[in-house]
């Protein structure tokens, strides 16, 4: 029976969905988030890119599924901006992600005093300008570096752009940053 085989198939793509891409949703709607500004919008582009996924399972083809899910979520969260977003909009991230991190950093105060989480809200506004601040080439080379964790080359790959560039824009961007929060680079 022909159904049959679709019923196994689609069973297959299913587990392989949850294999390949479900480990890293919190990674994808980071990505968004940072990409499109809010929750709301980075959570409708990370159902968009999920469903993209899915129907490209078969294209996956191996190696590392964060950067493939990544690459597939940025493609979707700038086909979202084109289409509801004019240009001159400025997307600002949320730092939720960055706020846990922040305390973890901070090990040698009480990460439950108010004085601590005063100081880690402030920090982590401060740096949250300060990205939003960034030409969008930059912003987005930080944020799959130093949020997403993606290597260089896997940069270099899902934006398309010689190994160099990426290394280039990494260390303005990273520049850009200390000379905004006031530390000199």
């Amino acid at each position: 029976m022909p159904g049959d085989a679709t019923v196994l198939n689609d069973k297959a793509a299913a587990e392989r969905f949850r294999e390949v891409v479900l480990p890293h949703l919190a990674d994808a709607l980071s990505l968004a988030r940072w990409l499109t500004g809010n929750t709301a919008d980075a959570e409708d582009v990370v159902q968009d890119a999920c469903l993209k996924a899915h129907a490209g399972m078969a294209t996956y083809a191996g190696g590392n599924a964060r950067a493939w899910l990544l690459a597939i979520v940025r493609n979707a969260s700038y086909s979202w901006l084109a289409r509801n977003r004019p240009r001159s909009v400025v997307a600002v991230g949320d730092l939720n992600d960055l706020e846990d991190v922040a305390m973890r950093d901070n090990a040698l105060t009480d990460p439950n005093s108010p004085e601590a989480s005063l100081i880690a809200k402030a920090d982590t506004a401060a740096l949250e300008a300060a990205i939003a601040a960034l030409p969008q080439q930059f912003r987005e080379a930080l944020v799959l570096r130093d949020i997403n964790g993606l290597s260089y080359r896997e940069i270099a790959t899902l934006l398309g752009v010689p190994l160099g560039t990426v290394m280039s824009r990494l260390a303005r961007a990273r520049g850009l940053l200390m000379s905004q929060l006031g530390r000199a680079p």
